[in-house]
């Protein structure tokens, strides 16, 4: 082809247009056959054609196991043209009892452990089907479900597995996808049962009726998920939101007074040999000043030992410190994203994901039943036929030994179908009996009765419930026999507050002055001792200082952002006074968009005034907002145009305490503190009365017998006398003459 010819044949689009479509087609090919579960049996395509391809090859759980490299092998070649690596560590999940809850697959070797130990190569393990599993794929040879040719278009694979057993809830899912992510946790398959019934029974009950069955996630590691009744209902409404999980533990009694503490189950997805490191490392650079040791004494179960200092350490308070400063407490991240029936990623409430299940179980049903009814009808068409030659034995034999078409003359001769004069012509003289008539007869009546009953059932949707509500019941007994399947293993609790515990450890710690310099580039860091003189404190080029706070080493911060969320950071965490420090942004999940414009140490009796810039404020105790997660808490709910500007600390927020607003149209309101509510969190309430476009610009908080501490004309003075600015919460306040200006509280 000449170049003119290449020429004439290209043509011109635009850059961006073409590739937003081509990372659209990217995205959604990853998302839909590759990352995201189905909801109908909550599998990926890869684990979908791994217990297909096993179930090809018979590796049933009563039958031998094979070599995993002979199933990887027939996965790569027939259904999932991706890497041997890939498809051996889906399946390798699939068989860990500590990352599935009901494993799919009962391997033989090494499968890894909880330490994160990689397993042995493919080639020297074996693998077969679990009973769960056969579940799975029970009826798929029955017209169950859809099938689709595979890559290559040499065979077929299915579409969906018929999932006789609830699987997405079940085990859960975990997933990242092109611009979309799910993390789905295991439940306990008794209460999966039951919520299920309960949901034929009532189809409108809501998620906080199915959650007084489902107490849950049901971790196959066990532990403790410390969540409010009502948060848990939050979540799985919303699809989305976390909990905590906490390793359970319990105390050995020693001689002579002493004693350790036992950790026997981890949080999920915790690796146990990390874990260990990771105290290890915090008693070396001490900070656990309660614990001595750690060590591993682990077999087949978890058994991790703490050992304390001296034998007057409070257990529960070493533990609690624990909690706070390792992975023996994590946040658990909901997001219940998934593909629905109709291939459509969304996030779905536990009702929706259950409804689901059941309206694929009842597709199911009426599938394979009318599969059955056209092999009843089938037979019966046939029984029918050997029922007519039986009353004319001797015609039938005369016709067969004389004729040369005898195929032809039966069917004219009785009016026979092909199909019922090929059964007759192929059927053993030995059939002939007088016997054999009577089980013909027989086996016709039962496919009669058999024919009718399917026929019913397709007709009543009720039927059709009750019969999914029977097979629910059987797979529920079937794992009451199981008591090592069946029983809960995650212990559900509510929060527990233990902040007054926290602080008795923080007195237990050896305390030294410290400074920390946040920049206005947003690095931090912080100096031993207390610095006044913080102009010798270098930053780099083009940054500066922009807030100093005067701690001790065992203190917390509590940093707020202009959006209202509040972040906690142990200045233990904090880099020292060589070099610049660090971004915060590394230590604690603050988006982008969000700046740090305060903070304050941490105390339990601490209150705190937030106000906004629209004049709009509220009163928090310390201990409500105290974050122990990286993303913190959002307290103030702003509005779009609104931020939060100005942190106080309030004390108790007595009536002896004054706080001065001066906005933007230089109007001044004095207002007693103890007007304003405490609150957990919220919108606040208005402080003093907006006037268009109005913002507070000054902050002042006034003290008893102390004055109003201002500046008029570069003049410093204190005013005692302030009553014609006094009013309450909700006023204007009155006018201030030109220059005036607060000293500005920080």
């Amino acid at each position: 082809m000449t170049s003119e010819n290449i020429l004439s044949n290209t043509q011109t689009v635009d850059l961006v247009p073409a590739l937003s479509q081509r990372y659209l087609a990217y995205a959604m090919s990853t998302i839909m056959s590759r990352s995201l579960p189905d909801v109908r049996d909550g599998l990926k395509p890869v684990h979908r054609r791994l217990l297909y391809a096993m179930r090809q090859l018979q590796l049933y759980p009563t039958t031998s196991h094979k070599k995993s490299a002979r199933v990887v092998g027939d996965v790569i070649g027939k259904y999932h043209p991706h890497g041997d690596s890939a498809i051996y560590e889906a399946m390798v999940r699939l068989a860990q009892d500590f990352a599935q809850r009901y494993p799919l697959v009962d391997g033989q070797g090494n499968f890894g452990n909880i330490d994160g130990d990689n397993p042995a190569a493919m080639r020297y393990t074996e693998v077969r089907l679990t009973e769960v599993a056969e579940l799975m794929l029970k009826g798929i040879n029955e017209d169950a479900v859809d099938f689709r040719q595979t890559y290559d278009n040499e065979g077929n694979e299915p579409v969906i597995l018929p999932a006789a057993f609830p699987n997405l809830l079940a085990n859960g899912s975990q997933g990242i996808a092109v611009g979309m992510a799910t993390n789905i946790p295991p439940h306990n398959i008794l209460e999966i049962c039951d919520a299920l019934v309960l949901l034929i029974k009532k189809p409108e009950i809501t998620c906080a009726d199915l959650l007084e069955i489902i107490a849950g996630p049901d971790f196959p590691t066990g532990g403790v998920v410390l969540e409010s009744k009502e948060n848990l209902v939050k979540i799985y409404e919303q699809g989305r939101g976390s909990v905590r999980v906490r390793a359970k533990w319990h105390e050995e009694k020693l001689k002579s007074g002493l004693w350790q503490a036992v950790i026997f189950e981890v949080p999920y997805q915790i690796q146990k040999s990390k874990l260990i490191e990771q105290i290890a490392q915090l008693i070396e650079e001490k900070k656990l000043p309660l614990l001595e040791a750690v060590r591993d004494e682990s077999t087949t179960d978890v058994r991790i030992v703490l050992e304390p200092k001296n034998r007057n350490v409070d257990p529960i308070i070493c533990m609690e410190q624990l909690f706070r400063y390792t992975d023996l407490e994590i946040r658990y991240a909901y997001n219940l994203n998934l593909l629905n029936a109709d291939n459509v990623p969304g996030v779905m409430s536990l009702k929706d994901i259950l409804q689901a299940y059941l309206n694929h179980r009842l597709q199911v049903l009426v599938r394979s039943s009318k599969y059955r009814l056209d092999e009843v009808e089938g037979r019966l068409h046939i029984l029918d036929g050997l029922l007519k030659v039986y009353l004319n034995l001797d015609e039938l034999i005369r016709i067969i030994r004389e004729e040369e078409e005898p195929k032809n003359v039966m069917i004219t001769r009785w009016n026979l179908s092909d199909m019922q004069a090929e059964a007759i012509l192929n059927m053993r003289l030995r059939s002939l009996r007088k016997i054999e008539q009577l089980e013909i007869e027989s086996e016709h009546q039962k496919l009669v009765d058999e024919q009718k009953t399917i026929q019913g059932l397709l007709k009543d949707h009720k039927l059709q419930l009750n019969a999914v509500h029977h097979e629910i019941d059987g797979l529920k007994k079937l794992f009451l026999k199981n008591k090592q399947l069946g029983q809960r293993r995650t212990e559900i609790t509510n929060p527990i507050d233990f902040d007054h515990k926290i602080d008795m450890v923080d007195v237990q710690l050896p305390s030294e002055p410290v400074t920390v310099f946040y920049s206005q580039k947003g690095w931090i860091r912080s100096y031993k001792g207390h610095h006044d003189n913080v102009s010798e404190v270098k930053y780099k080029e083009g940054d500066g200082p922009y807030l100093t706070i005067l701690a001790n080493s065992n203190d917390q911060l509590l940093l707020f952002s202009n959006q209202g969320r509040v972040y906690s950071l142990s200045v233990q965490d904090l880099p020292g006074g060589r070099g610049f420090g660090e971004p915060l942004r590394l230590m604690i999940d603050l988006p982008q968009d969000q700046e740090i414009i305060a903070t304050s140490v941490y105390n339990p009796l601490l209150q705190l005034l937030l106000i906004s810039q629209r004049a709009k404020g509220f009163i928090v105790k310390a201990t409500d907002i105290f974050a122990q997660t990286k993303n913190g808490k959002q307290v103030f709910n702003l509005k779009p145009d609104d931020n939060l500007k100005f942190v106080i600390p309030v004390g108790d927020a007595d009536h002896q305490l004054h706080v001065a607003l001066l906005n933007s149209y230089q109007k001044l309101l004095i207002l007693p503190v103890a007007g304003i509510p405490i609150m957990v969190k919220g919108q606040g309430v208005i402080l003093q009365k907006s006037l268009p476009n109005a913002e507070i610009t000054q902050v002042q908080a006034i003290k008893s017998g102390q004055g109003l501490s201002c500046q008029i004309r570069s003049r410093l003075q204190q005013l005692t006398d302030y009553k014609r600015w006094l009013g309450k919460r909700g006023q204007v306040g009155g006018g201030v003459e030109k220059g005036f200006q607060l000293i500005q509280a920080q």
